[in-house]
């Protein structure tokens, strides 16, 4: 598949050379002049302020096929490897113990209750109902446990592949997500193939989408949001430079004038922001931790509104955009996530007896008395699960502090099992069946390699891709740094593994080079990409039985422990 074409600044490669005209005004010699009149023109602007392609009707109709196809390709790819054998191993593993009966719970009464000793086993024969009737202390909100329950519903909580179609479903669907974030944001048909193959057969990210634990949702909807923003950004430079088209028209010399020009135009209602909203309010509603992303990409959309306004040449692009950007995106999003994330409790509103449903009823107070009861009783709920939060620093085998996360240096084991010899898949005199949630090396080590190479194009080239990517990763990794006593691990990084591989992509992008580059150049480009592609196909096909719980030989499983921690 040939590069997608892009004007010659921002061909294929994220490195592309930014385009020679700068913002606002030209610097000639000493003395500052205004742009001609026709800068002005909504054509010029759109080309200063987007460039190149901009959706897919902007490709050639050769390729536009293609636009869909890729994503749905590599989908199709990660879909196999995660739905093939979903329902194995035929037992509930690791934290889906929690989260795999708390969605059988909503299924049956819209909130968490409680399970007797054993629940396990009863659960995996096929027997969910020995559920009790008292109420559950939960610390996580409810989405995930909601799209946990989906799947049951589909496909009964009788079976594993009804407990975790789910989070296959959703694994699945960020690889589509990806791969058209990676082309939107690489103008890169190739990149876009590049970023859903490598996430498709990440381990991982595959062993997190075979599981129902809650942070592939998390992952997913926080995934979206990006996405949406990276949409929100393009819609709201052009329509910058169609109100700004207008105003120059109407001019008698072809300008805005100087009073235009001072903040610049309202931009008006941003759908895909309040579509971003939605999205981090999901993720909010999975895991708290997505707070920290909202507070990231807020702050990211803003200041690519400021780079909007600076570029097309308003003067007070600094006050206009945080008077007609910033205070409109912070209303777009924070609110509407408020919002939908209260709408993901409506099963603990409706209920009567939830756990902390009716503690405000036995605890009157004359400072809050006048919210509702409910609303000041999910208020203590979220301060206990708060101080549980805080004070998680129990020890753990598998525990694994974020500074390792990078380097795989302690990755978690979700199952293990020696099964006896003679049982099937079992022909030598020790077998093992393991789940070790470990990435593929040469992904994870390249992406933190990478992080590097873009700190310096961001800081050094001021390439505005490189810099969004740094900000997502930083707001899904760098939290964890704030709390050094938490208990935490390793899995928590599939929040911001996507970005890591966006990371790879665009270093990649670099070496596949640009379309104006020499024939030999691109050629070459092309298949050193290649290679590191398919290189890291087959790593993650040998390291593939201990990904998905296949019987292997105890020697074969310990030639894969590449680390003495991945024990």
């Amino acid at each position: 598949m040939t590069q997608t074409p892009a004007r010659p600044a921002e061909a294929g490669s994220p490195g592309s050379a930014p385009p020679a005209t700068r913002p606002g005004r030209s610097l000639e010699g000493h003395r500052w002049v205004s742009r001609p009149a026709d800068a002005f023109t909504p054509a010029a602007l759109k080309d200063r302020l987007i460039g190149g392609i901009q959706s897919w009707r902007d490709y050639p109709p050769s390729l536009r096929l293609w636009f869909w196809l890729v994503p749905v390709i590599t989908a199709a790819l990660g879909g196999v490897l995660r739905f093939v054998r979903l329902d194995s191993p035929r037992t509930l593993v690791f934290d889906e113990t929690y989260y795999v009966k708390d969605g059988y719970s909503f299924l049956v009464s819209g909130y968490e209750r409680s399970w007797p000793d054993k629940a396990n086993e009863a659960f995996a024969a096929g027997n969910p109902g020995v559920l009790l009737d008292a109420p559950e202390y939960v610390v996580h909100p409810p989405v995930g446990k909601w799209m946990i329950a989906a799947g049951m519903w589909l496909f009964g909580p009788d079976n594993p592949f009804g407990w975790r179609f789910g989070a296959a479903l959703t694994g699945t669907l960020s690889i589509v997500l990806l791969a058209l974030i990676a082309q939107k944001l690489f103008r890169s048909l190739t990149l876009g193939a590049v970023a859903g193959v490598l996430l498709a057969v990440d381990g991982h990210h595959l062993v997190m989408s075979r599981t129902s634990l809650l942070d592939i949702f998390l992952m997913f909807w926080v995934l979206a949001a990006f996405g949406a923003l990276l949409m929100d950004r393009d819609d709201g430079r052009r329509r910058l430079a169609e109100r700004l088209g207008r105003q120059a028209a109407a001019s008698p010399d072809g300008r805005p004038g100087l009073l235009q020009l001072a903040s610049g135009p309202w931009l008006g209602i941003r759908w895909w922001r309040l579509a971003a909203g939605v999205c981090l309010g999901l993720a909010v509603g999975t895991k708290w931790s997505a707070l920290f992303f909202l507070a990231g990409f807020g702050l990211l959309t803003v200041f690519w509104d400021l780079s909007a306004r600076r570029i097309a040449g308003i003067h007070g692009w600094i006050s206009g955009g945080i008077l007609k950007d910033g205070i409109p995106a912070f209303l777009s999003i924070v609110p509407v996530a408020a919002l939908v994330y209260a709408a993901t409790w409506t099963g603990w509103f409706g209920s009567t007896d939830a756990y902390f449903r009716n503690w405000a009823q036995t605890v009157p107070s004359a400072e809050w008395g006048w919210l509702p009861d409910a609303v000041r009783s999910l208020a203590h709920y979220h301060v206990e699960a708060y101080k549980f939060h805080q004070g998680l620093s129990a020890e753990h085998p598998y525990e694994a502090s974020a500074w390792s996360w990078l380097v795989l240096g302690r990755p978690t084991s979700f199952f293990y099992e020696s099964p006896t010899p003679g049982s099937p898949g079992c022909d030598t005199a020790s077998c093992t069946t393991a789940i070790l949630s470990v990435g593929n090396p040469l992904i994870w080590w390249g992406a933190a390699v990478c992080l590097g190479v873009l700190l310096f194009w961001w800081a050094g080239r001021r390439d505005w891709r490189a810099g969004a990517i740094l900000a997502a990763v930083a707001s899904g990794y760098l939290p964890w740094f704030l709390y050094p006593e938490r208990t935490m691990f390793y899995f928590y990084a599939v929040s911001f593994e996507p970005f890591l591989v966006l990371a790879l992509v665009y270093c990649l992008g670099l070496i596949l080079g640009q379309r104006t580059d020499p024939l030999w150049r691109r050629r070459s480009g092309l298949y050193l990409v290649a290679l590191f592609v398919v290189t890291a196909v087959i790593v993650s096909a040998f390291f593939y039985p201990v990904w998905t719980a296949e019987t292997i030989s105890y020697q074969d499983w310990r030639f894969r422990m590449w680390m003495p921690s991945w024990i």
